[in-house]
């Protein structure tokens, strides 16, 4: 189908629920996509922190391919050992005792959200609910998820919002020490706000809070969607951070591209989901869960979570560097191949900019650069998109 007819039938057929870049994307391998007329684009967006692999990796290709082959899909009134063995290595590394799996992001946070309110009914009775967010966070698109979500635009229209939310500010321990009190169940934050613009959690804080959580039996709970699976150079960022959560959510790149999401806590935590308390009719199928073991296994004995420290640094050094040379960019940080770039001009501008050199980059809010590449990027192509923002810039 010719572009322009593609872009017509998205037109007439499609909710126009996304603004999108003016490209029909075809196929991709390693960090490099293709669109319909064979045009050639660097990817730093990844699917949004998805293709964790990049594309085509063949270790995640052989492992849909044999599994779809077998078996699909199949109820969870049955055992599958894909599904078993991916929640095996997702215990054994890291705080957590049960997995349970979902589709999405918002599906994990929802997932997170009744276990801690489920716990606390079960330990201190009815009254005891509320959870605690972050202003500027982002956790999902469920209506559970968007009144967790501390971003007024996500909210507008959709009102009246589900009760039993608070924000506080990020990186204030002031705040939250005045706002919960014995209605609180659970606190969720992210550890890197990242489509809130990138701003990471600090180490004084976060275990502060942790203190804050384990006196009063609050439940502490990480919305790693995005952070998690190596993205920011350990397997889950809480790591590199000193602090461990009850409960944490997965996503985006646990897959590598296969929708799905997981929802990890401690014992203690996780007992309180007995048998019918939360389902999924497609979480954690054989699929999914075959794709996530892959990528699994490509990080941990592929080597691959190996190199993400030393091109997070490389690609951070690069920013900064190019920060330098440019009195349009006011900030740069993040941790890992999770690196954004505040800028003193509208960051839409600069992605159509550089997609029309080629790069694909994302914008996280109106002035800031979000750059989430797979992480098998390579230095070659870090010089590439710093040679394009330095031309983008310039001019």
């Amino acid at each position: 189908m010719p572009t322009q007819d593609l872009k017509d039938n998205a037109a007439r057929y499609l909710m126009q629920t996304y603004t999108r870049q003016p490209i029909s994307i075809v196929r991709g391998r390693g960090a490099k996509v293709y669109d319909m007329e064979g045009r050639e684009y660097l990817d730093f967006v990844g699917g949004i922190a998805v293709n964790l692999l990049g594309h085509g990796h063949p270790d995640l290709v052989q492992a849909i391919q044999q599994q779809a082959a077998q078996l699909i899909h199949v109820s969870n009134l049955y055992y599958t050992e894909p599904q078993v063995t991916l929640a095996k290595i997702l215990v054994e590394h890291s705080f957590a005792d049960r997995a349970f799996f979902c589709n999405s992001g918002a599906e994990a946070n929802e997932a997170a959200i009744k276990l801690a309110r489920r716990y606390a009914h079960m330990k201190y009775g009815e009254s005891r609910f509320e959870i605690i967010t972050m202003k500027n966070s982002f956790h999902g698109r469920t209506l559970a998820m968007i009144t967790a979500t501390g971003q007024d635009k996500v909210q507008k229209g959709f009102e009246p919002l589900m009760p039993g939310f608070s924000y506080a500010p990020f990186n204030d321990m002031a705040a939250i020490e005045a706002m919960a009190g014995e209605r609180t169940a659970g606190i969720m934050l992210e550890p890197v706000q990242g489509e809130g613009g990138v701003h990471v959690a600090g180490r004084e804080y976060l275990t502060r809070l942790r203190e804050f959580c384990t006196t009063h039996d609050i439940l502490l709970i990480f919305d790693e969607v995005q952070t998690g699976m190596g993205r920011t150079g350990t397997l889950f960022a809480y790591e590199q951070l000193g602090v461990a959560p009850d409960i944490m959510t997965l996503a985006k790149g646990l897959g590598g591209g296969v929708p799905i999401g997981a929802c990890l806590a401690k014992e203690s935590v996780a007992s309180a989901f007995s048998a019918g308390a939360h389902a999924s009719t497609f979480g954690g199928n054989p699929l999914a869960c075959a794709a996530a073991v892959a990528v699994c296994g490509a990080l941990l004995e592929g080597h691959v979570l190996d190199r993400v420290k030393p091109m997070g640094d490389y690609l951070a050094n690069a920013l900064t560097e190019c920060k330098a040379r440019h009195h349009v960019v006011r900030d740069i940080r993040g941790i890992g191949l999770l690196q954004g770039m505040e800028l003193d001009i509208d960051a839409k501008t600069v992605v159509a900019e550089a997609l029309s050199r080629g790069v694909l980059i994302n914008a996280a809010g109106e002035r800031v650069l979000r750059f989430v590449p797979p992480l098998v990027i390579t230095t070659q192509e870090i010089d590439q998109l710093i040679d394009t923002l330095d031309a983008i810039f310039t001019r």
